[in-house]
């Protein structure tokens, strides 16, 4: 497996204000702000490699010495229990990942993640925002900021989350909420999965819908016009998106997962990690931008050996099938797929035979969407407590996903109170994971 040196980019001088973040607005009027905000940024222009984002989000914090970085000469009490499988370039994960270990070659595992906060709750902000917790201000998620560069494509909502928005984290932060998350509200591997709300109530066919929403708008017009406020801003933007999905079968398409092959549902795994998986890869292919979805509980204090055994195999045949099913389809190249966790595990196995909170070091995976295959960055030392090489901060994460979109990292938006904040405050390109 390739292994690169540390790369830095200096940052970019792009000051363009956000000053529609507190507006709601109809779909038509977001794709006008598109195009306008495509002129805009054209003398700053990244070139996007990744269309869509498919973000697996392991919450409890994954031990990086049971997935993607094992200690296997390092004394029994560090390196834990389970042993390790040879990829297809040479390095070695976790035994648990041997599927995923075929595919060495399609991604990229970042070794040396670090930040120093070592609670749930801030470590998951960390890593869906890209900024440390700040008592004075709430920070958009990446799905938000990304909604709200970018807006609708194709009548789907920009941003989803399966099967539910997976934290306070996940959200919209200091802009508008509608640029927030819609979420499934059920869980795909369900027999009688079905997204809610995207269905006309029984008894009304389209032409009383129309009726229905045409006196909707006939109200509510008068009252939205009198106030500014984000939530009835907000709930304006939901409404017309919501009408959106049901004009469109295809945008409602999108979302019937039985649709899909019973063999390929099977290759995925009729289960949580699985049918989750191959949700967002349908999604994302219907035109939905980013995806977050959330697999199994990773905070694993007691037992962690079996833990991980029951755990990691089907996010290791539905991660797999998902890189395979992606490349199948000519779609890997332009989808950014990313594993992460709010940070990492303890590099000494605990008395109760689990490990506890460890935010100095950890390990996160990225493939597709312009990110060079077959690639290690980073590493820890010896007993996994700590960066060795090239420490990777949670906004140099975010830096990276946003170039990869095509977004300006430090480009300002504007907070309540109209103060200028940038998407990401210091982050840094890692350039030696682009292809």
């Amino acid at each position: 497996m390739y292994r690169c040196p540390g790369n830095q980019l200096s940052r970019r001088g792009f000051l363009a204000a956000g000053a529609l973040g507190g507006v709601g607005l109809s779909l038509a009027d977001l794709l006008m702000v598109q195009e306008a905000r495509a002129d805009q940024k054209s003398y700053d222009f990244i070139e996007a490699k990744a269309k869509s984002v498919i973000h697996i989000f392991l919450p409890g914090g994954l031990a990086q010495q049971e997935s993607f970085d094992p200690k296997p000469y390092s004394p029994l009490e560090y390196r834990g229990e389970m042993g390790t499988t040879k990829t297809n370039t040479g390095e070695v994960f976790s035994e648990t990942l041997k599927e995923v270990s075929k595919r060495a070659d399609k991604f990229a595992v970042i070794r040396s993640m670090t930040h120093g906060e070592a609670a749930h709750e801030r470590g998951t902000h960390n890593m869906f925002t890209g900024y440390k917790p700040s008592p004075a201000l709430k920070y958009p998620s990446f799905g938000s900021v990304v909604s709200h560069e970018y807006g609708p494509r194709k009548n789907l909502p920009p941003y989803v989350c399966i099967p539910n928005m997976p934290n306070e984290f996940a959200g919209s932060g200091y802009l508008s909420s509608s640029y927030g998350p819609f979420s499934l509200g059920a869980d795909p591997k369900n027999d009688n999965f079905k997204v809610r709300d995207l269905d006309l109530a029984g008894g009304v066919d389209m032409e009383r819908f129309a009726r229905r929403k045409s006196a909707l708008e006939t109200v509510n017009s008068r009252f939205t016009s009198m106030t500014s406020a984000d939530n009835v801003g907000a709930m304006s933007t939901f409404y017309e998106r919501a009408y959106s999905l049901l004009d469109s079968p295809d945008a409602r398409k999108a979302f019937d997962i039985s649709a899909e092959d019973g063999k390929l549902r099977d290759r995925y795994g009729r289960n949580e990690a699985g049918q989750r998986m191959l949700m967002a890869r349908r999604l994302v292919e219907s035109g939905v931008r980013l995806v977050t979805l959330t697999y199994g509980g990773w905070d694993m204090h007691q037992g962690i050996t079996a833990s991980i055994k029951r755990s990691m195999p089907p996010l290791d045949v539905a991660l797999a099938t998902l890189m395979d099913d992606l490349s199948d389809r000519g779609m890997l190249d332009e989808t950014l797929v990313m594993v992460s966790s709010e940070f990492g595990r303890t590099p000494k196995i605990n008395k109760d035979a689990g490990r506890d909170h460890w935010a100095k070091v950890f390990s996160v995976m990225l493939a597709g969407g312009g990110i060079k295959g077959g690639t290690v960055y980073g590493s820890s030392n010896a007993i996994a407590s700590e960066p060795e090489e090239n420490p990777v901060s949670p906004a140099d994460l975010a830096t990276t996903v946003y170039h990869q979109l095509g977004i300006v990292a430090d480009k300002e938006l504007m907070a309540p109170g109209d103060r200028p904040i940038e998407i990401v405050d210091g982050g840094q390109v890692i350039k030696g994971i682009l292809a």
